[in-house]
C-alpha cells in the first residue's frame, strides 16, 4: 500500500498527521501488530520530522506544503517527508552530550535510535527528504 498526505507547514497540523499515518499502518496491518508499543515509537519519530520541517526548513513559511509519503509492505513501513527548505548537512551534525545541557539537536540521533534507517538527501528536485524505515514486528515476536 502506497498512500501521501500534503499539510501545510503549521503545527496545528500535527494531530492530523500523525493519526493519518497511525490509521494507514492499522488498517493496512490490522490487529496481528502490537500498536500499543509501536504506535508510540511512529509517534514520536514523526511528530520530531515534521515539527523539524515546520521550525526549521519551513521556519515562519506555513504556505510552503509538507509532502508525506507512506508505504506499507507486509510488516516494513517507509516514511518520507519532503520540505522546501535549505536542507541540512547531516556531515556537520554531532550528537548532543547530555552532561552539556542542551536542549537541541536530539531530533536525529532519537530518529537513529528508533527506526531501523533513516537517510536524509538534500535538493533532490529542490526539495529535501527525510526517508525513515522500519519493521513492525507481531504481537508474537
Amino acid at each position: 500500500m502506497k498512500t501521501e498526505l500534503q499539510v501545510p507547514s503549521d503545527l496545528k497540523f500535527l494531530t492530523i498527521v500523525e493519526n493519518w499515518l497511525l490509521s494507514c499502518v492499522e488498517l493496512e496491518l490490522g490487529s496481528c501488530v502490537d500498536w500499543s508499543r509501536q504506535s508510540n515509537r511512529l509517534r514520536l519519530v514523526l511528530v520530531e520530522a515534521y515539527s523539524n520541517v515546520v521550525r526549521h526548513a519551513h521556519r515562519e513559511k506555513p504556505h510552503l506544503p509538507v509532502l508525506i509519503c507512506l508505504e506499507v509492505k507486509e510488516q516494513n513501513i517507509a516514511v518520507e517527508i519532503w520540505d522546501h527548505g535549505q536542507g541540512f548537512d547531516i556531515t556537520t551534525y554531532l550528537p548532543p552530550n547530555p552532561s552539556d545541557k542542551q536542549d537541541r539537536g536530539y531530533g536525529w540521533l532519537i530518529m537513529n535510535r528508533l527506526m531501523d534507517r533513516v537517510e536524509y538527501r538534500m535538493q533532490v528536485n529542490g526539495r529535501n527528504c527525510l526517508k525513515l524505515e522500519t519493521y513492525l514486528p507481531t504481537k508474537d515476536n
